[in-house]
Parts: structure tokens; sequence; C-alpha cells
């Protein structure tokens, strides 16, 4: 689980979606389950990631928020000669489900 207090503190202002980028984008690596959108069963590089905010709510018990999440996938080759490692681009959809008294957010693929 996640801790977002900056994203929770902006809910309702206009600086919402700017924070909840900037604090997604700054979480330690392997923080988001990303993998759910590898393509090629490479591995996750979320050193670099782009956070796009696709939809918002709030229900009884959480804020909700969907995202985009724009990161490279690494695709090896066979490990056969000098066959090279790529970067890909891939992109999964998370859903983020923020306590609003805690922060605690808990985070799943769509």
């Amino acid at each position: 689980m996640i801790c977002l207090p900056l994203s929770r503190a902006a809910w309702q202002t206009e600086a919402f979606q700017q924070t909840l980028k900037t604090e997604l984008q700054t979480l330690t690596a392997g923080a988001l389950p990303l993998e759910h959108g590898t393509q090629s069963a490479g591995l996750v590089d979320d050193s670099d990631i782009a956070v796009t905010v696709l939809r918002y709510s709030v229900t009884a018990e959480h804020l909700l928020v969907v995202v985009g999440v724009f990161f490279s996938e690494i695709v090896s080759g066979c490990s056969c000669g000098d066959e090279p490692t790529m970067s890909e681009n891939a992109y999964c959809e998370l859903q983020l489900l923020i306590d609003p008294e805690s922060a605690e957010t808990r985070c799943v693929a769509v």
C-alpha cells in the first residue's frame, strides 16, 4: 500500500491533478503495479514514468481516481550471442482508492 498525503490534502482544489501526478512520479521503484501493462513478458522500468489523470470521484469510503501510467518495458533477447536488450513504451491504467483520513492508497490495475 502507498500513501499519498499531498494528493489527499489537494483534493477538491485546482492543484489536485498536478499534485497527484507529481506524487505518483516520485514514488520509489516498484511501488505501482505496472507489470499488468507489460506486453512482452518484460521487466518494468519505472524510473521515468508519466501519469495522466483519467477520472476521479468520491465514494462513501474513498477518493477514487483512475490514472494512466506511461513507462518503459525492458525486453531481453534470447541470451544467445549478442542479441540486444530493448526498451519498449508501455501503458497501464490503475485505480487508486485513497483513504480520505489516512491517505493510505490501495492501487489496482484496471
